[in-house]
């Protein structure tokens, strides 16, 4: 079997129905062999039954709880291996994404002809068209800076802030990176075994990149195929409940740099992340003194912060 697919969604029912849409007519027109997994976490808004109804090929894992991205994931992937007909690569996919044809063989083909290369991610679009950053260098200091501070918006798309430079994705060749955006990222099946499942430890964010550092400290590359088009609406899950986001957000980067940076670089992220939301807290109460903020969002956005200062 050329790929196992895995979907893990929540509450995105017609996102959901169109990233189906895509997929399944992309196997269809590129004749690839796939199982696709979802995996629901408790959605309220009819999404299991949609997906049963639209789409009876679908292998659907209708949970009773919100198991979050990792442990959502690991299921879909733990039913795509106790197969006997076991995919060659899988593919981990955002419901909030749409596959453009030729997509799914261009990354399957970076893989294919790269027998180095364990991961690869795709070119992502935004729901207007517009280009979006699908490709990141490993976090540093710096990135985190940029999270608080905008020192230069010329730096925002820049090396220091983790992305890379649009030539590289229009001269349409595949290129060597830190980690894909993970709602789009296809793993070798060789490189699944040996480097393992998602840590479950993180909820939400970053498992992709704890994912592909393993993968990396188990002499896999990482790369991005351009050619592989695929659009990404982007946080459309986690934009319902914003700040539990942002506190999960930086609970996941925490774990990952205490998982495979120094005592130091963690002294220091903590530093500035102390520094920022100081700042932010600051600003916060401006535009509640300025009516620009009602009380009830300024306390959900001082309270996110102190659960983060907290960790």
């Amino acid at each position: 079997m050329d790929l196992g697919i895995v979907i893990v969604s929540y509450n995105t029912r017609e996102l959901t129905r169109n990233c189906l849409d895509s997929v399944f007519s992309a196997l269809r027109e590129e004749h690839l062999s796939a199982r696709v997994c979802v995996i629901d976490n408790a959605s309220s808004d009819g999404s299991p039954e949609m997906i049963r109804d639209a789409f009876p090929h679908a292998e659907l894992t209708a949970s009773r709880d919100n198991l979050g991205f990792a442990r959502g994931t690991n299921l879909g992937l733990k039913s795509l291996q106790s197969s006997t007909d076991t995919p060659q690569h899988y593919l981990l996919l955002n419901p909030d994404t749409l596959v453009r044809r030729g997509a799914l063989t261009e990354m399957k083909a970076c893989l294919d002809g790269n027998p180095s290369v364990g991961a690869v991610g795709a070119q992502l679009f935004y729901g207007d068209g517009s280009f979006q950053h699908g490709a990141f260098y490993l976090p540093t200091l710096a990135m985190t800076l940029f999270d608080f501070w905008t020192i230069n918006h010329r730096l925002i798309n820049s090396r220091l802030n983790g992305r890379y430079p649009a030539r590289l994705y229009a001269a349409g060749e595949p290129f060597p990176i830190g980690h894909p955006l993970g709602a789009a990222l296809m793993m070798r099946g060789q490189a699944l075994s040996s480097v393992g499942p998602l840590d479950e430890d993180y909820f939400m964010y970053c498992e992709e990149i704890d994912w592909c550092i393993r993968a990396r400290e188990s002499g896999w590359k990482i790369y991005c195929a351009p050619r592989a088009e695929i659009v990404h609406f982007a946080g459309q899950s986690t934009a319902q409940f914003r700040d539990e986001m942002f506190v999960a957000l930086w609970r996941s980067r925490f774990r990952l740099f205490g998982k495979h940076y120094s005592r130091t670089y963690n002294a220091a992220v903590r530093a500035l992340v102390r520094a920022g939301l100081a700042r932010r807290a600051r600003q916060v109460r401006r535009d509640l003194a300025e009516h620009r903020l009602s009380a009830e969002e300024a306390e959900r956005q001082l309270a996110a912060f102190r659960q983060v200062l907290e960790m």
